[in-house]
């Protein structure tokens, strides 16, 4: 199977966000489809190694910010390569408020937003599925929402040459050194899985 045709699916990429107590959270996550009218809602995909996905389960509420082309890679950096239960993704972070149910949205980089209540969750294996009760929704400008190809082409910077020798994840860039790949390796930094890795020599 060649893995790269996934890529060709049109994804937007999207900051989620979630509230644990006093402590802000939020990831990167590439699947939000409006899946009703009236009401509206919309579905979710959360990778289960996010700490975002285990405070949504909880706390049954969330946010999605919609992110613009002019959005900076240390944006995904921020909120795509790191752990929140490991790091402070709002630290010194500009551009953010707090919508009415008390979590935190991007005002920044960000065309909209919603806010969700928790209807369903179901469970996929590597990921969760949640469908959400839209309760706030804002038009924040006219900027265009980025896609999944485009963050690609051209907002993650190509992978530079290197001397080392063992796989490059196709995603993020990290790079596992060793001469095979165990096929249930998952990225350390992004947590995509074995598939998305190339060999580089």
């Amino acid at each position: 199977m060649d893995n790269t045709a996934f890529f060709k699916l049109s994804y937007g990429l999207y900051v989620l966000t979630a509230k644990d107590g006093e402590k802000d959270n939020g990831c990167i996550i590439n699947t939000v489809m409006q899946v009703t009218d009236i009401p509206k809602r919309i579905a979710i995909a959360v990778n289960k190694e996010n700490y975002t996905c285990d405070i949504i389960s909880r706390t049954k509420t969330c946010n999605i910010s919609v992110l613009t082309e002019d959005a900076p890679f240390v944006l995904f950096q921020r909120f795509g390569f790191q752990s929140g239960r490991k790091a402070e993704k709002f630290f010194g972070l500009e551009g953010v408020k707090r919508s009415e149910n008390g979590v935190n949205y991007l005002t920044e980089n960000t065309c909209a937003y919603f806010s969700g209540d928790v209807r369903e969750e179901i469970d996929l294996g590597t990921h969760k599925m949640f469908v959400l009760d839209i309760t706030e929704a804002e038009n924040l400008g006219t900027g265009a929402p980025v896609t999944y190809s485009y963050y690609h082409k051209n907002i993650k910077p190509q992978p530079e040459k290197t001397e080392k020798k063992g796989w490059r994840c196709k995603i993020c860039g990290y790079v596992y050194e060793g001469e095979e790949l165990p096929e249930d390796f998952i990225c350390p930094l992004c947590k995509h899985p074995a598939s998305d890795f190339e060999r580089i020599e």
